[in-house]
């Protein structure tokens, strides 16, 4: 099970990687046309989004979303694989993080954050799989598991009095979650027209 994870991580990757090439390969005229029309894509998405939620940070997802070269030449449902695909590998650097704090600190805290991580990363996994089979709701179900997560692994640290190393990253992979989720609910509704 583990190596058809890995197997889809390395396809996950290879798909990013083509639309990178294609955005290469693309004349400069059409690729600053496309940016525009990407810009204007990428700030009322995020636009939208934040005006749906009181926890939902525009210029985190404005941000996020237009670093990566293959959002500027894509459609809203390319933009919710690329925030996935961040998120991605955002809870797998967090992952690493971790393991790393373990080395030298075996607190309780940090060995939930692991597991919670963990399973974080082959539930993006998953997500991002359903996502391209058009299977929004368990993509939805899947990412909002991972966003509590984070929230638990921040928490638990709250509750020991303890200071907690992965706020910062707690926070990103949250706020990458969130705009994948939203854009999968944009994607079930009227509420853009791209």
């Amino acid at each position: 099970m583990r190596h058809w994870h890995v197997s889809f991580l390395s396809f996950c990757c290879f798909f990013m990687f083509l639309f990178f090439i294609l955005f290469l390969l693309t004349p400069y005229d059409e690729i600053s046309a496309t940016r525009t029309w990407s810009f204007d894509l990428i700030n009322k998405t995020c636009k939208t989004c934040s005006d749906k939620s009181i926890v939902f940070d525009y210029t985190f997802c404005f941000l996020s979303l237009q670093e990566v070269p293959v959002s500027h030449m894509t459609t809203l449902q390319g933009l919710g694989i690329v925030a996935m695909e961040v998120a991605l590998q955002d809870a797998t650097r967090t992952l690493s993080v971790v393991r790393g704090l373990l080395r030298n600190d075996s607190s309780a805290c940090l060995r939930d954050c692991d597991l919670i991580y963990f399973d974080g990363v082959v539930t993006l996994v998953d997500s991002v799989g359903a996502f391209l089979e058009g299977r929004y709701g368990d993509a939805g179900a899947w990412v909002t598991a991972v966003m509590d997560g984070t929230s638990t692994c921040e928490e638990g640290f709250r509750d020991m009095d303890e200071v907690s190393p992965l706020t910062e990253r707690n926070y990103s992979v949250f706020q990458l979650c969130d705009v994948a989720l939203c854009i999968m609910k944009l994607l079930n509704s009227d509420a853009l027209s791209f």
